[in-house]
């Protein structure tokens, strides 16, 4: 019985490793969109670092688990293997939060030829100033701001 469990368990965490690493992939994304506009205001901001988001957690949890499972016998052995999981995947997840450097960027108001007011915020790029005629290239998170 211990060693279906452990099985099951090794491979859920597996599949979190995986799902953790997955990104998803729409339609939308796939579309190139580009459309111009007037900058009216940039505002210097802070941009988190979503590259290697759910990490921290994945290695935390296998870690925690590994731990887990030097203790004790029997059924004890099996919870304190889940109990080691939970912890380390919120300790990681934690300790990913902690030590991520946001980087410096800027939130752009960009005034578009049909008069919609857009808002982006992407990685500072000193060639754009307010009143400048620019492209916005893309959708939704995937959108930038480029000089014309």
């Amino acid at each position: 019985m211990a060693i279906s469990f452990r099985s099951r368990f090794a491979a859920l965490l597996a599949a979190l490793a995986v799902a953790a690493c997955a990104a998803p992939n729409t339609q939308q994304d796939r579309l190139m969109i580009v459309r111009q506009g007037v900058i009216e205001q940039i505002t210097p901001t802070q941009i988190q670092s979503t590259d290697h988001m759910g990490v921290g957690a994945v290695v935390g949890g296998i870690a925690g688990a590994g731990l887990g499972s030097l203790m004790g016998s029997g059924t004890g052995r099996d919870v304190a293997m889940v109990a080691g999981a939970i912890g380390g995947t919120v300790a990681g997840a934690e300790a990913q939060r902690r030590f991520e450097t946001p980087m410096s960027g800027q939130q752009i108001f960009v005034r578009l030829g049909s008069g919609v007011l857009i808002e982006i915020t992407q990685p500072t790029d000193l060639n754009l100033r307010v009143g400048q005629n620019v492209f916005v290239q893309g959708n939704g998170q995937a959108a930038r701001v480029i000089p014309q």
